[in-house]
């Protein structure tokens, strides 16, 4: 299955009202900023979209709205973070009748499933539709490491076409690209990863930070795709602070506060989320404020 997924795709946020209900013209008025500043793609309901704070019927309602406010501009997917296999095959038929462009499978949650539960579970999902399959790895977070060996288990599913890889070993890039076809689609999954991963062959990069500096994103990323590596570094270096928060147990407190510190969209996280305060917040907002302050100018 030949797709057209590379460069920047935002993990988007999910905006909420003060009272924690779902906000979905603050959403697409963001998705909006980021589709000007010339993002390639959009994954939505990932971590940073807090898939698992919102029932079906939302999910369903942000997707449809998501692929109507982008009309085709770029390739929308989204998460698939279910508890159960036919949870998540049920998720993907809705998906696909949102609208979306593929969907992007994590295992499942809260089970620590091993390899062959792994495939097992990804494979179903994939199997559901006809849709473009992304794995998402990312041990960090869900306590399931989906191997190189894994991922080219997978990737003999003809519709599993790509894997974002978050396992905070850029090595691991290399390990899949050589053991999967030279049209698997390889993405970086760690914002402050980013450069490495380019440099070691990565087609895209979805990414936290792009929420709040969506324009810098694009510009680090096409300075390094152009070979262009010493003004890339200086952009990187000054980035890195800020791409460091994606790494955090808290990266979707974070990465909120900078959206709306950025002007972009508010801070709101569904509880068990609690606002980030105290010494905590003021130290986040440093790193935030002085990158604001210290921002490349985009020529």
């Amino acid at each position: 299955m030949q797709i057209d997924w590379s460069g920047v795709f935002p993990a988007a946020t999910t905006q909420f009202n003060a009272d924690e209900s779902l906000n979905i013209a603050a959403t697409m008025e963001h998705l909006e900023v980021m589709l000007n500043a010339g993002i390639n793609g959009l994954v939505m309901l990932g971590t940073v979209g807090e898939n698992c704070s919102l029932s079906q019927e939302e999910k369903s309602e942000v997707l449809r709205a998501s692929v109507k406010q982008v009309n085709g501009r770029v390739p929308v997917l989204t998460g698939v973070a279910e508890y159960t296999t036919s949870g998540a095959c049920a998720f993907a038929h809705a998906a696909k009748e949102a609208g979306v462009d593929g969907l992007m499978v994590l295992p499942p949650m809260s089970y620590k499933a091993d390899s062959d539960e792994v495939v097992t579970h990804i494979r179903a999902v994939a199997e559901a539709t006809d849709l473009p399959v992304m794995i998402y790895n990312n041990p960090a977070c869900y306590g399931v490491d989906i191997t190189a060996e894994t991922v080219a288990e997978l990737a003999k599913v003809p519709n599993i076409v790509s894997v974002k890889e978050s396992s905070d070993d850029p090595r691991r890039l290399t390990d899949i690209a050589n053991l999967v076809d030279d049209d698997f689609v390889l993405f970086c999954g760690v914002d402050d990863l980013a450069l490495e991963s380019v440099a070691l062959g990565a087609h895209g990069w979805i990414s936290g930070l792009v929420n709040a500096f969506p324009q810098e994103n694009r510009l680090l990323w096409d300075l390094a795709t152009s070979g262009n590596y010493e003004e890339a570094r200086k952009v990187y270096r000054w980035y890195t602070p800020l791409l460091h928060l994606d790494t955090k147990p808290k990266l979707v407190q974070y990465i909120k506060l900078t959206v709306q510190e950025c002007g972009y969209g508010s801070e709101v996280c569904r509880n068990p989320r609690l606002p980030v305060s105290g010494e905590e917040r003021e130290e986040v907002l440093a790193i935030i404020r002085k990158a604001i302050a210290t921002r490349p100018t985009i020529k």
